[in-house]
């Protein structure tokens, strides 16, 4: 009858809609999901895993795991003591240095102290070896006007005056920090500025996600063309930093160069017993020729 066959033509609509589980998380689904949803909140790497896992909270331009959704403390404690236990502390934000070595001690010196500690100069810190952690002061204002704690990497030498050197600060404290760096070394003139990748990256998403819903239902098989247009996982800016800005400076007298490495550089903690034995199993080192 009519009413049989406009019912299995409704039915079939509905069976459309709702597809199966494995068709709704194929890679082009999530990876496209992933760049649409964090455009107000940026999303870690390991965003996903910790969604399932945790109650999220957004926090400093970032969405962040702040607690376990299950009663996962004694894992962690026993991961912690006798395994390892990783932690992803990408949100820290990176701020890459390069120039010469005199230069860069001899403004970096002014915003910290001997007398808290170790400095930038701290011969095992500068070697490349050893990450050391400071204290941060407003340029010739020690012991007041911290700034706050910082870690710090030099890359090692290789055999140039120019260094390279990454500060690691917390989001909270990273406009400031890059204002008093930018100030001591003159960096007025931006390097590069990121003004017309975001709109148009904005554009080929909405794309992205259009073409998603149109290849939904077809079989790999059949969207060889589509594959083309699978979206790459994208992160622009950061949550500390607005899209529009600029994210590198140079000093015209020095050459000093500063450059905000925030999401661009990932970062893991990895603690327990068993931390040197998975970097073991995990890393393998590469073979160099030289010619």
């Amino acid at each position: 009858s009519k009413k049989q066959a406009e019912k299995a033509v409704h039915q079939k609509k509905e069976q459309s809609k709702t597809k199966c589980r494995k068709a709704r998380r194929r890679h082009i689904n999530l990876v496209a999901e992933f760049n649409h949803r964090q455009r107000k909140n940026i999303w870690l790497e390991t965003h996903i895993w910790h969604a399932k896992r945790f109650h999220m909270v957004k926090k400093w331009g970032y969405c962040l795991g702040n607690s376990p959704t299950e009663k996962s403390y004694r894992a962690c404690y026993r991961a912690m003591t006798k395994h390892c236990l990783l932690q992803d502390l990408s949100y820290y934000c990176c701020l890459e240095l390069k120039g010469k070595e005199n230069e860069l001690l001899k403004q970096l010196a002014r915003i910290c102290s001997i007398d808290t500690g170790l400095t930038f100069q701290e011969a095992s810190c500068l070697s490349g070896r050893f990450e050391g952690s400071l204290n941060l002061y407003r340029a010739d204002r020690y012991p007041e006007d911290m700034l706050g704690p910082v870690t710090f990497i030099w890359k090692p030498r290789d055999g140039s005056e120019n260094r390279q050197l990454w500060i690691w600060v917390h989001p909270a404290l990273k406009q400031d920090i890059l204002k008093e760096l930018k100030a001591i070394f003159q960096c007025s003139e931006p390097e590069e500025i990121c003004i017309t990748e975001p709109v148009t990256t904005s554009i080929q998403e909405e794309k992205q996600v259009e073409v998603v819903m149109k290849l939904g239902n077809k079989r790999k098989k059949e969207d060889k063309e589509g594959e083309k247009a699978v979206p790459v996982k994208k992160i622009i800016g950061d949550g500390t930093r607005d899209p529009f800005q600029s994210y590198s400076w140079i000093a015209r007298t020095t050459g000093i160069a500063i450059s905000d490495r925030s999401m661009e550089i990932l970062r893991y903690r990895l603690i327990g017993p068993l931390s040197n034995s998975v970097l073991t199993e995990t890393l393998k080192a590469a073979s160099v020729q030289t010619v």
